[in-house]
């Protein structure tokens, strides 16, 4: 990037003062705030409701529905902060991925890539590819007010763990092979999927986003010699390419316990914990300078009030020393929450923590 290019660091916005965004610059905060992962989606009746006959992808490349369907679970749960809503196969479909989203299935690949003459499908992604997005983070931040908004983007691993498939799997095998048998074109392959999403994110931040989140949703399925050697350039290249704007950079990854520190030294300004790591420990991994982001379980919630609030404490009381702590879950809200348990427990959590 040269000094011509280089992102300029955004004017404090309206949430700049917000618990939020306190939290992620470990600053004093009057609670602990609390956003979910997946709060805008299946669980809530009114998103059901909204999205009923409309395609996963399509309802993505509607301003208004996206509006409607990110503002849904602050208003209903008074949550610190909203997340984008949207798909991490967004970019790649915007680019001509000829990819869909199938019910009960995930992402499909029509194509996947396999070889060096694949990577040709991989273009850059400009703003006018996603011009939705532009339109839809400025009606979201004119209705959000002091409220964040937190944008976000799947991570390169993640991404290729799609297209080297074909859609979903437990265990990658095409990925791996590309990687341990070619590691010039998976190096290759990663490193244009990090342009790619960091144009994507650089989109969401130019409209509007107070942070950005990186998922790298199946980082869990690598050992860490092999995360830092093949994945960890691809993902620092990401949270470089955005540090200039100055808003909080999110990593998160589900069964990333032993990745915590490489994941750290990514680039995050915040690392996100699944529910198999305490935080404290966590905290002890990834080492001081950073805030931490999670982390109950979300099968937690199907449990009675009491048991809830139990397993809640024990992620405060192990929390309760860390620099900077967001609340959230160990990965996304299930389908079937009931979303009354999701507003019992931010007011549990913004009562037991109060200053």
């Amino acid at each position: 990037m040269s000094a011509n290019d280089a992102p300029r660091a955004q004017q404090p916005s309206a949430a700049y003062d917000s618990a939020f965004l306190k939290a992620c610059r470990r600053e004093p905060v009057p609670h602990t705030p609390v956003w979910f992962m997946r709060q805008a989606g299946r669980s809530l009746p009114e998103y059901r409701k909204v999205r009923e006959g409309i395609p996963m992808l399509e309802s993505c490349m509607r301003p208004e529905l996206v509006t409607e369907i990110t503002l849904q679970p602050v208003r209903r749960h008074g949550v610190d902060a909203a997340i984008y809503f949207s798909d991490i196969v967004v970019p790649l479909k915007a680019i001509g991925i000829d990819l869909d989203i199938k019910p009960g299935v995930g992402p499909v690949v029509e194509h996947p890539i396999r070889t060096r003459a694949d990577l040709a499908q991989l273009r850059d992604l400009t703003p006018e590819d996603v011009s939705y997005v532009t339109e839809a983070i400025g009606l979201l931040t004119r209705e959000l007010g002091a409220t964040p908004l937190i944008g976000f983007a799947g991570a390169p691993f993640t991404l290729a763990s799609y297209l080297v498939e074909g859609g979903p799997s437990r265990t990658y095998e095409n990925a791996k092979a590309m990687m341990y048998g070619d590691p010039e074109l998976w190096a290759d392959l990663l490193d244009r999927l990090a342009d790619i999403t960091a144009a994507f994110l650089r989109v969401q931040i130019e409209a509007g986003a107070s942070a950005v989140q990186l998922f790298d949703s199946w980082a869990g399925a690598l050992a860490p010699v092999d995360y830092r050697r093949s994945v960890l350039p691809a993902s620092a290249k990401v949270f470089d390419a955005v540090a200039g704007y100055g808003v909080p950079r999110i990593h998160f990854g589900v069964g990333t316990g032993e990745l915590l520190p490489l994941m750290s030294e990514a680039g995050a300004d915040v690392v996100g914990v699944d529910w198999r790591v305490p935080m404290d420990e966590a905290a002890r991994r990834i080492g001081p300078g950073k805030a931490l982001q999670g982390n109950l379980d979300p099968t937690v919630l199907f449990a009675p009030t009491e048991a809830v609030e139990a397993k809640t404490r024990e992620v405060l009381d192990a929390a309760k020393d860390l620099e900077g702590h967001v609340f959230n879950l160990g990965h996304g809200v299930m389908p079937s929450t009931d979303p009354d348990a999701l507003t019992r427990l931010v007011e549990y959590v913004h009562t037991r923590t109060a200053r």
